[in-house]
């Protein structure tokens, strides 16, 4: 074998053998420049240095960083300290499956109380916690309240335990401690040693099937325990019921009913290992007053059908050292057949390193979307809120299109992708328009989705926060709206009949017995004391409104665009101009007395104060900046919200309000001002939207664990940043114009769906060249700060010319 070859293969191996003394948690080893790695080596293994092996170093990491993938920027761990609530295991975009560590038992309720301590683990993983529970398929990322966690697997050797232990005595269960050093996280796969064991865990994933693998050392108790109890946000009576067949030493199936925050949710599985186990077992741990006469069985050990709520199983493996242990769980919504179905056609073999490969060329297919120009860091924070912005919405349906409704019956999908988990009242601002232009097709069946969901519910309403044929009614607004709007007004509705999803928004706003939309019809405002938010509902009803006029306009429905435009006015109706602030209106008409605007309990805002709310109004600024005094007492309020002092004290009872995301006043780590700051451009003062969108992006994005300043939301604060460093942000959706910020990447290059390409050149870029001096749109001056989405999605180029000085004029 030549020298070259043969030292290629040497370093290959050493480096697959040492990547975590490298990668820790930026796990991308073709980022690290040759030198690095040379001397790292030659400290290593010096027996390996010589010059033939020097010369194949040096060419291989040229090859290496000349095949750079946007995949290798993405940092799954970003987000998972502190308030980002986001997971760090292995899915595929917009996949069924989240195949990922949870790192603690947390309940969501103790002594019948809810536990705030809860709340931390929205998605499973803390970044702070020592020890992995197991493993389970399903997690929201970044959401500020939580479900799933189903169908939990760990691999243990020893006793066996059927309790989790806790995390002050993890050898009390079945537990691992671990490190971040044995860890390694990547789009489409995970890694991390389980440090009781001693047991190598790995996991990637496709659509709907997630792909363990464990590498187990010689032992003769090695078992792989299924979790059937654990969940995520989870309680006593949260496991309606569980069923579990044994179809033979290696194929499992079963389904779970869960009573969450979706009420009827139910998930069937097939699970199948790539070894036979040699016994099996369960138990529950359920106090049941009924069992019928099952008891004549000993259902303990060996038993093939098992039901009931509390239910934990164990399967027994004689293991030699080094060996790998697989393990296949496929889902479904509508049967174990189908779950089965879904395994045989996504992932038949057992070939673990094609699948992980599969799933990171799915990842890189969608991130290339948009190529940037940057930093090492710029791009690591890019394009992992990409990875973020294309986790959901979910897949929901069967590989043959089936899937169970609202109803509970079996649906299919005709020519379209059904999707799930609709975080609305973030995800309209910024993710779905952001769909709108690098993911057309698919928001195009998110629609179709939305209007299939409405078909199915019993009160005709839209999705408000849908999961798994479930609508949780989370938060306020009915913002699927604003998100069919937008798509019918962008052109991106194929297979939707635009009268009928018209007809279907309209029926959502008109539904008085929800949420205040009675009063909000009958008297313009939602009164504070018959609804505790009716302030920001009221705000958002308008702003909704506002999208349902647009599409009416653009359907020559004049009579219903008549309707919606006036109501989208009512924001009129809680604004007190003695004291310059949106405030809560009693039912009499009076404005609530004992009013704080700084408050974020108990006036009349959801997450949120005055301060902030009092600006949503992002259908019509220019009527806002008119109402509170004019453009100079406009930008002078704004000044003020982004250089003020607001003290713990006013969102201390607000959990989804931390230090993390507040700059100022400016709340950015929640979602109601994500626009505000763009808000100058209508005020005569664009370069203060410029000055303080650079701010934004510098000071709640990092490249770390505790990167995100606030929950991400199921892809919302990603969406903005993406929006942002590219210069431009959807201030209001329903309309086709984008406001000009100021980019924050050297150059990108936006590969549209339709063949085109649209290109953001920036001139003069720098971190203190924040200001816009000129802005050219395909060889002609922009005159402005607005981008239409024709110009865009018909392809050209944007070329912002940036300097350190702000243009006033």
């Amino acid at each position: 074998m030549p020298y070259h070859v043969r030292y290629s293969a040497i370093l290959s191996d050493l480096l697959e053998r040492t990547e975590n003394h490298f990668i820790h948690y930026n796990n991308d080893i073709e980022s690290f420049p040759p030198a690095v790695i040379i001397a790292y080596l030659c400290f290593m293994k010096p027996l390996y240095l010589s010059f033939a092996f020097l010369a194949a170093t040096t060419s291989l990491f040229a090859q290496l960083q000349r095949k750079q993938s946007p995949a290798q920027f993405v940092r799954p761990l970003i987000g998972t300290q502190r308030m980002g609530h986001t997971f760090p295991g292995a899915t595929v975009p917009f996949g069924m499956v989240q195949l990922s560590p949870d790192t603690d038992t947390i309940p969501f309720s103790v002594n019948g109380k809810y536990n705030p301590d809860v709340y931390k683990y929205c998605a499973g993983y803390q970044y702070d916690d020592k020890t992995i529970v197991g493993f389970s398929h399903t997690h929201f990322s970044g959401t500020g309240h939580s479900d799933l966690g189903d169908f939990l697997v760990m691999p243990t050797v020893g006793t066996l335990q059927l309790n989790p232990g806790t995390a002050e005595d993890p050898k009390s269960g079945f537990r691992s401690t671990f490190s971040h050093e044995n860890e390694v996280a990547q789009a489409g796969y995970y890694k991390v040693l389980l440090d009781e064991g001693n047991i190598t865990a790995e996991m990637t994933a496709t659509n709907r099937v997630g792909f363990h693998q464990y590498t187990f050392p010689k032992s003769s108790q090695a078992h792989i325990i299924l979790d059937l109890m654990s969940g995520i946000y989870n309680y006593d009576d949260k496991n309606v019921w569980t069923f579990v067949r044994v179809e033979n030493d290696s194929t499992i199936t079963g389904y779970r009913q869960t009573n969450g925050w979706g009420r009827t949710r139910t998930l069937y599985f097939a699970m199948k290992f790539s070894k036979a186990f040699f016994q099996y077992g369960s138990k529950e741990f359920a106090k049941m007053t009924y069992r019928g006469f099952w008891g004549k069985f000993d259902q303990r050990k060996n038993f093939p059908e098992i039901a009931g709520k509390q239910i934990r199983m164990y399967f027994d493996f004689k293991t030699e050292e080094f060996e790998k242990i697989k393990v296949k769980m496929a889902l479904s919504s509508v049967s174990t057949q189908g779950a089965l179905k879904n395994m045989n056609a996504e992932l038949p073999g057992w070939d673990f390193d094609k699948i992980k490969k599969d799933a990171q060329d799915l990842w890189n297919k969608e991130l290339s979307k948009i190529s940037i120009d940057g930093t090492n860091v710029e791009k690591e924070n890019f394009y992992t809120a990409m990875y973020h912005a294309m986790i959901n919405p979910t897949t929901y349906m069967d590989v043959d299109g089936a899937y169970k409704g609202l109803d509970q019956n079996i649906h299919y999908a005709k020519g379209f992708t059904n999707y799930t988990t609709f975080s609305l009242w973030d995800t309209y601002r910024a993710l779905h328009p952001l769909f709108n232009i690098i993911e057309p097709k698919r928001n195009s069946d998110m629609v179709r989705s939305m209007l299939a969901h409405y078909d199915q519910s019993t009160l005709h309403m839209l999705p408000v926060w849908s999961n798994s044929s479930n609508d949780n009614w989370c938060m306020s607004g009915y913002h699927s709206v604003s998100v069919i709007a937008d798509a019918i007004l962008k052109g991106n509705a194929t297979g939707t009949d635009a009268n009928k999803a018209l007809d279907a928004c309209i029926a959502t706003g008109t539904k008085k017995t929800y949420d205040g939309i009675g009063d909000y019809i009958q008297k313009g405002y939602i009164p504070i004391d018959k609804n505790g938010v009716g302030v920001s509902t009221t705000l958002e009803y308008a702003y909704d409104d506002w999208a349902i006029a647009q599409l009416a306009k653009k359907l020559g429905r004049t009579k219903e665009y008549n309707e919606f435009i006036k109501r989208s006015e009512n924001y009129k109706n809680v604004f007190d101009a003695s004291v310059g602030f949106m405030r809560p209106r009693l039912n009499d008409g009076s404005f609530k007395k004992d009013f704080d605007p700084l408050k974020t309990d108990g006036q009349g805002f959801i997450e949120g104060n005055a301060w902030n709310f009092s600006l949503f109004v992002p259908h019509d600024p220019t009527a806002l900046i008119n109402l509170m005094g004019g453009k100079q007492r406009f930008v002078e309020h704004l000044d003020s919200l982004f250089t003020m002092h607001l003290p713990d004290a006013f969102f201390a009872e607000t959990e989804d309000i931390t230090r993390d995301g507040i700059i100022g006043g400016y709340v950015h780590g929640n979602e109601p001002a994500h626009h505000v700051a763009y808000l100058y451009n209508w005020a005569n003062a664009p370069w203060k939207t410029q000055e303080r969108i650079r701010m934004i992006l510098k000071m709640q994005y990092r490249s770390a664990p505790d990167g995100l300043g606030g929950n991400d939301d199921t892809g919302q604060m990603s969406a903005w940043y993406i929006f942002s460093s590219l210069g431009f942000y959807p201030v209001a959706p329903g309309s086709t114009e984008y406001a000009i910020g100021s980019p924050a990447v050297d150059g990108a290059m936006i590969n549209l769906e339709n063949g085109k390409k649209f290109e953001v050149e920036v001139k003069n870029q720098g971190d203190q060249n924040v200001y816009v001096q000129k802005i050219v749109l395909n060889g002609k001056p922009l005159t402005g700060f607005t981008l239409h989405h024709a110009d865009i999605i018909n392809g050209g180029k944007i070329t912002f010319f940036m300097g350190s000085s702000p243009v006033k004029n």
